[in-house]
This record gives C-alpha cells, structure tokens and sequence, in this order.
C-alpha cells in the first residue's frame, strides 16, 4: 500500500472523521455503565464484525479482487491486536477510571501523538523528523488543555498507561498487517477475534451475570457504537494509517477530547470552557504543523 506524502488530504480526512467519531462515543457509554461490560463488548464487536465481514465478502465475491489467505504470523498479530487495542483497552480504562478521574486518564492518553511520532517511524527505517516531534507536542499540549488536570491513585496512574499502551499497539501492530491485507480485512478480523476474548473477560469477570438482555436504550448505544464507533471509524483510522503513516496519522487522536467535550455541550451534560477553546486551537496548530512537515522528514534512514 503506498502511501500518499504529497496529497495527504484523503487521509487526513479519514484520520479526523475516524477520532471525532471515537470522541462521541463518551456520551454514547454512557447508557452502558449498568450492563455487563464483556458482554457489550461481545455484542459491539459482534455486530461490528458481521457487517465488515460482509463487506468484505462482497467486494471479493465479484472476482475483481484477490483473495488474500492470512498467514501464520498475521493471524498472531491480529490476535494481539483485537487482545491490546479492543478487548483489554475497554477493561483497563473502565479499571483507570475507578481508581483516577476522567481528566487524568484523558491527559495520560492525549500522550499518543508524541509516542507515535517517535517510535512509529522506527520500524520503516525513517527517523522522526523534528517538525513531526514538534507538532506531536502541541497537539499533546493542547489534548490535555481540553482535559484539564486531575487526581490520581498510583494504581490509577498504572492502569491508565496500560490503556495508553494498548492505544499504541491498535495503530502500531496495523501497519505491519495493512499493505497486505488492507483495512478492511485487518479491521474485520480483528474485530471478530475480540468476540471471544470479551466474552472470556466476562466470564471472569461476572460469571452467570453477564447473560442479560440490553434495555431499550442499551441496545441503541451497542448499535451505534458497533456499527459506527467501530464499523465506520476503524475503516476510517486504518485507511489514514495506510496513507499516512502512524507519525502523522496520531496527530489526530488530539481530536477526541474535542469531540468529546463538544458532543457533551450538545448533549446538555457538559459546558466548553476557555481552556478548552485554546487547547482545541493548538491541537489544531499541531496536525496543521505536522501535515504540511517537509518531504525529507520522510524519507528512510540510510544504513
């Protein structure tokens, strides 16, 4: 898959849709906070994997494209992938935010970008040019602008680096997977092998509890979240990441705490401060800065 330095403007796009649409999910959750969490998890991620793998199915079925038969060591990156980025990523951040506030767990995850920026180029053999490390660090300063600062237990603070590790990997185990296998199968089954580890979580978790039928608004939320947060937005974050790389596609990730404050004010359950408004503008002057960072922070490393 080559990926486009030039005309980045398709994948730009699908960067920013993709995280303001993880942005909206906050006041979505919201109407799950009383249902078993492995089993939401299994049913969004059930109904997420069914739809792309029937996408999938039809623009093989016609012949015009190859099929593509996953390897070995690709299914072992997908395992670890729909393991860090989806199964374990929801159970650490819901364990962060018993033990830390919100903003806190938003701050320690709105540190993305910089990590992204930094180690994602490694594995190409590119070394970060400093323009991308410089605009990772204002959409970082920003990202936490809109989050504010909060309190935190050392167990808090722990838990919230898991979740920002397993944030990491949902990008960074995809590029090795996406110039063969494309978005669209990398998302799908990876999202189908989140079914089964949920529901295992579950098990463990909540034993004969978590069998029980969703509520009127519960399964409104599991649907928009299977087949927008996850169907759509996956698409999306993996395409970006095929045409941008994970250096430049990270510097939208500073976009969810905006879409999250934004979808709050909306919703009636938050208010936008003046801070929020300056975060939100130098997360804007940092994707803009690493957009438009000079070809030669691109090139590959010579050896």
């Amino acid at each position: 898959m080559r990926r486009s330095v030039e005309a980045p403007s398709t994948g730009a796009t699908s960067a920013a849709v993709s995280q303001v649409l993880v942005g909206t999910c906050t006041g979505v959750s919201a109407a799950l906070t009383a249902y078993p969490v492995g089993t939401g998890q299994a049913l969004r991620y059930g109904l997420a994997g069914v739809a792309m793998y029937a996408l999938l199915k039809l623009r093989t079925r016609g012949g015009d494209r190859p099929r593509i038969r996953v390897r070995p060591r690709e299914w072992a990156l997908l395992f670890l992938l729909a393991l860090t980025g989806q199964t374990l990523f929801n159970q650490l951040l819901l364990g962060a935010l018993d033990h830390a506030d919100p903003a806190t767990v938003g701050s320690i995850l709105g540190c993305a970008p910089v990590v992204l920026a930094t180690v994602g180029a490694l594995p190409a053999g590119r070394q970060p040019g400093r323009r991308i490390v410089a605009a990772s660090l204002l959409v970082v300063a920003g990202a936490v602008a809109v989050e504010g600062f909060g309190s935190a237990t050392p167990t808090g603070l722990a838990l919230a680096l898991g979740v920002l590790v397993c944030e990491l990997a949902f990008s960074l185990l995809a590029v090795p997977l996406l110039p063969r296998l494309g978005p669209l199968r990398v998302a799908a089954y990876s999202t189908l092998l989140a079914v089964p580890q949920s529901l295992a979580i579950g098990w463990l978790s909540d034993g004969e509890a978590m069998v029980r039928m969703p509520t009127v608004a519960e399964a409104a939320a599991l649907v928009f979240l299977g087949l927008i947060a996850t169907v759509v937005a996956f698409l999306l974050w993996y395409s970006a990441l095929g045409r941008l790389g994970p250096e430049r596609a990270g510097l939208f990730s500073g976009l969810v705490p905006i879409a999250a404050a934004l979808s709050a004010l909306v919703l009636g359950t938050g208010t936008v401060h003046p801070e929020q408004v300056a975060g939100s503008a130098l997360v804007g002057l940092g994707v803009a800065l690493g957009m438009f960072a000079p070809r030669r922070s691109w090139q590959a490393v010579r050896t």
